[in-house]
C-alpha cells in the first residue's frame, strides 16, 4: 500500500476535500484496488455501471450513492455500502465527504449479513461482549479479508505478523497498538497501517472496536 506505515493516520485530515474539485488517490492497485477520495461540497461523480461491487467507507462528511432507476442511499462517517453491479452508481455530495473505495469482483462471497445497497454502520455489526473478542468476516477471499472486531477492556491480541498489508480503521473506543517495538495509542476515527510481516500487537484500553483490511497479493 502507498501509505505511511507504523503511524497513527487520519485518511480524513490527509485528504482534505480541495473546492470545487473531486480528489482521488488509489494506495493499493491489485484484484481489489483501495482509493481515497475526496469530494467538495456540490460535486458529484455521475452514475456509471460497474462489472464489480464498490465497498465505500466514510471517514468524514456525508456522501449519497444513487442508481439510474431512482435509488438514493445517504451515508455519514462510519458507514459503510456496498454498491450494485450492473447498474449505474454515482456518488454526490452537498456539504463535503472524505471515504475509503475497496472494489470487490461480484461472484465473490461477503457475509450473509451484509445485502448490497443498503447502508450499515461498521460499529454496530459487531457487539462487545464481556471479556471477550468478537470478530466478523465481511469479505473474506484468497487476495483480500475485511473484518470488523470489537474487544471488551483489557483484552487483546498478542504480538504477531500478518501475511500481507493491513489498514486498521477504529471506530469505537481506544487502544494501544504494539509496532515493531514501539506503541502508538489509536481512537476512533484514526487509521493504522502494518506492513507485510510487521510485528505487531492490540490492546483495548476500553471498549474498542475497529475494521481490518487486509491485502494478500
Amino acid at each position: 500500500m502507498k501509505e505511511k506505515t507504523g503511524t497513527v493516520i487520519s485518511i480524513a485530515k490527509d485528504n482534505a476535500p480541495v473546492p470545487g474539485c473531486t480528489v482521488s488517490r488509489e494506495i493499493h492497485d491489485g484484484a481489489h484496488t483501495i482509493t481515497y477520495y475526496s469530494m467538495a461540497e456540490h460535486t458529484d461523480i455521475s452514475a456509471e455501471i460497474y462489472p464489480y461491487h464498490k465497498l465505500f467507507l466514510v471517514a468524514a462528511g456525508e456522501m449519497t450513492v444513487y442508481t439510474s432507476e431512482g435509488t438514493t442511499k445517504t451515508l455519514l462517517e462510519g458507514d459503510i455500502i456496498v454498491a450494485p453491479t450492473d447498474v449505474p452508481v454515482g456518488v454526490r455530495t452537498d456539504k463535503s465527504v472524505v471515504f475509503t473505495e475497496t472494489t470487490i469482483p461480484k461472484n465473490e462471497n461477503m457475509n450473509q449479513a451484509i445485502k448490497a445497497g443498503e447502508v450499515f454502520t461498521l460499529a454496530q455489526l459487531v457487539p462487545y461482549q464481556e471479556g471477550r473478542i468478537v470478530n466478523m468476516d465481511v469479505v473474506s477471499n484468497s487476495k483480500m479479508k475485511f473484518v470488523v472486531m470489537s474487544f471488551d477492556a483489557g483484552t487483546g491480541l498478542s504480538e504477531h505478523a500478518a501475511p500481507g498489508e493491513a489498514l486498521i480503521f477504529a471506530l469505537d473506543g481506544e487502544a494501544v497498538i504494539g509496532y515493531e517495538g514501539s506503541e502508538h495509542h489509536i481512537k476512533a476515527g484514526e487509521q493504522f497501517h502494518f506492513a507485510k510481516g510487521g510485528l505487531h500487537s492490540v490492546k483495548a484500553i476500553k471498549q474498542f472496536k475497529m475494521a481490518l483490511l487486509l491485502t494478500l497479493e
